[in-house]
């Protein structure tokens, strides 16, 4: 189907692939103790005649067959793990699918409990490069529901085939995931494992993880059926849903439409308004679980409205997130908090903990809402033009080069420029303040100096567009017109590089390709050539490929990013983050599409991710930088809110920032 495609991962081009991920193995965890299973005892066609063990061995599954051997009329391997206690997995060709039945077999004269069971599906998500990223590898959409569950692994350029998992017997409540660690770094998703059940390492993981019980001479089965899909849609319609949403996500004292033949919700409102129609609501900010038939679950979300939001949140940065402790100008610096104690993080010699970089999000955002009138702007005034010292002497050198911060060495970061651009710009939108628009240009201009045409700086393209604007009517139209020249080339720079992007933080990710959408925008709307608006069409689907379109709150379109709880979270957990807040630059870079190229789609998709990061904010004003979605990540459990907020607020700012609130 593509055979240059890595759907799998393999150990020939992926070193740190073992042989307990390959797919199909698995393990089992019971209270007559715990297994792995790899290599069968007995491999045998389901005929009856036997197959020469090694055949199938660690193989991969690529268009119905297994390495080593094709599948057709069906094998069977048998694993004996426990006392009493064996798992039978047997392959088949179903029609265009390919199926595997997982049965794990009491023999025993006594019930059997199982805590863990999980099947390892190594789908090939990970970013040696954009080119080869973009040519080979896929995005791994997961839906852990229940008995509504499966798994897509969509191509990273976001063009077919698409290889498709659909449990059709048993269920699949979580998923962990294993291999992500220093040793893996951010490059990688990791393995993946599908879970019928991770009572063991995390009972309270997507809405309660059960104790499975098999009775003596019984078995627990876990079926599912692997297919290609030349569409997204296609694979969704062949899921045969039991519910469909009217959104997963709404604010408070709004109602979201579920059509199903029984809904229920041990957190939420759920009435039943018509035959197989139920309307779910919840007064409160917060997650909540929905059951569909007592079988199927998943989650949906209800939030504060924006502004109330923003204000809350403002509320708890000016109580709990300056540095006041601190000396002279260093007390005007916003940190991060650990929410559990509402004591300020120091930075311990960790980049993403620092003074600067992503905590400018929250000077931004308080003056954004002085600008709104959500604040009082003389009340927070003192706030703003305190940092703004602070910024201008210990987060810039003299020639507008950014660092990441004060409390460690001073390393230049082309990444902070536009964030202290937008601050500056703002103050002179706030208080008329010409020096803050020559600071503004200053550091935009100091980007472009420092190689930023090159590289996508997020959020460059936007702000240098504003800055211009505003130059424009300050008189300063030769300097304007210097800076959108300089988004055009850099524009015309990277059509010229094609797929060949380059590598920043991290080889490839969501958060390159929307400043490269949102560049080329931009240079469209400067110079309306053509070039830029084929280059922007080519580039969306790269952009919507890294969401997927699980019918879930956290997950629904919202871009997978899978290490920050790492680097900006005090559990220091990789793993993915569902949502995370620059996922959000996809919704605002639908919203800036070319009017030929925005769809009722993509304006509901943007809504719907702008929507879904409101989970990262709780009634109180506090909030989370991370949460980290696995059941569990390398044996640790996972599926929850880290404890500090730190960076998140680029959210609460981009959606402001957006033409549709």
């Amino acid at each position: 189907m593509a055979p240059a495609r890595r759907f799998l991962l393999d150990t020939a081009d992926t070193a740190w692939h073992s042989i307990e991920h390959q797919w199909g193995s698995g393990h089992l965890v019971t209270d007559r103790g715990g297994a792995r299973w790899h290599t069968p005892a007995e491999l045998r066609a389901v005929d009856g005649g036997t197959i020469e063990r090694g055949t199938v061995e660690g193989g991969t599954i690529e268009g119905g067959t297994v390495e080593g051997g094709t599948v057709e009329g069906g094998t069977e391997a048998v694993h004996p793990l426990l006392d009493g206690v064996r798992v039978e997995v047997r392959r088949w060709t179903d029609g265009a699918v390919l199926r595997e039945r997982y049965a794990v077999v009491n023999d025993g004269d006594t019930p059997l409990r199982i805590t863990g069971l999980g099947v390892q599906t190594p789908f090939g998500d990970l970013y040696t490069g954009a080119e080869e990223s973009l040519d080979r590898a896929v995005h791994a959409h997961l839906f852990t529901g229940g008995t509504w569950a499966w798994a897509l692994a969509q191509p990273m350029s976001g063009a077919g085939p698409n290889l498709g998992l659909i449990v059709r017997e048993g269920a699949v409540r979580a998923y962990s995931i294993e291999s992500r660690n220093p040793g893996s770094q951010s490059n990688i998703r990791g393995h993946i494992a599908l879970l019928a059940t991770d009572r063991a390492r995390n009972p309270e993981a997507f809405g309660g993880q059960p104790e499975l019980r098999v009775e003596a001479g019984d078995s627990l089965v876990l079926e599912w059926e692997l297919g290609w899909y030349d569409t997204v849609e296609e694979f969704t319609a062949a899921t045969d849903a039991p519910a469909q949403f009217s959104s997963f996500c709404a604010r408070t004292g709004e109602r979201i439409t579920v059509t199903a033949s029984d809904v229920t919700s041990p957190d939420a409102t759920v009435e039943r308004i018509a035959e197989r129609t139920f309307a779910v609501s919840a007064p409160e900010h917060g997650v909540y679980t929905v059951e569909i038939d007592g079988t199927a679950r998943t989650e949906v979300l209800f939030h504060a409205p924006l502004e109330e939001a923003v204000r809350r949140r403002i509320d708890y940065i000016v109580r709990h997130q300056i540095a006041r402790e601190r000396p002279g100008l260093l007390a005007h610096a916003f940190v991060p908090v650990d929410v559990r104690t509402k004591t300020t993080h120091p930075t311990n010699d960790w980049n993403d903990w620092t003074d600067g970089s992503e905590r400018i999000a929250m000077p931004v955002l308080i003056q954004l809402a002085a600008l709104r009138g959500w604040v009082d702007a003389e009340e927070v005034e003192p706030l703003l033009s305190g940092w703004a010292e602070f910024a201008w002497r210990h987060l810039l050198d003299g020639e507008a080069t950014p660092t990441r911060g004060t409390q460690i060495p001073r390393l230049p970061r082309l990444y902070d420029a536009p964030w202290l651009a937008q601050f500056f710009h703002d103050r002179y939108r706030l208080r008329s303040d010409a020096a803050a628009l020559d600071k503004a240009a200053r550091i935009v201009e100091r980007n472009f100096a420092l190689g930023g045409i090159e590289h996508l700086s997020i959020h460059l393209s936007e702000t240098v567009l504003a800055i211009a604007e505003s130059l424009d009517a300050a008189g300063g139209s030769a300097r304007a017109e210097a800076l959108r020249e300089g988004i055009v080339a850099s524009a015309r720079h990277f059509v010229k590089a094609g797929k060949g992007l380059p590598a920043h933080e991290v080889n490839y990710e969501q958060s390159i390709v929307a400043p490269l959408v949102d560049l080329l925008i931009a240079a469209h709307a400067v110079t309306g050539e053509q070039v830029f608006h084929d280059g922007i069409a080519e580039r969306l689907p790269w952009l919507l490929a890294f969401g997927g379109p699980q019918p879930h709150a956290r997950l629904h379109h919202v871009a997978i990013r899978h290490w920050d709880g790492y680097w900006f979270g005090i559990e220091r957990l990789w793993g993915d983050v569902f949502p995370h807040y620059w996922s959000t630059l996809t919704a605002a870079t639908l919203l800036r599409l070319p009017e030929d190229l925005r769809t009722t789609e993509t304006d509901r998709i943007a809504d719907a991710v702008f929507r879904a990061n409101m989970a990262n904010y709780f009634p109180d004003g506090s909030a989370t930088c991370a949460f980290v979605m696995p059941s569990s990540v390398d044996g640790r459990k996972a599926h929850r809110s880290d404890p500090l907020a730190n960076d998140q607020d680029w959210h609460l700012v981009m959606w402001m920032r957006s033409p549709r609130r």
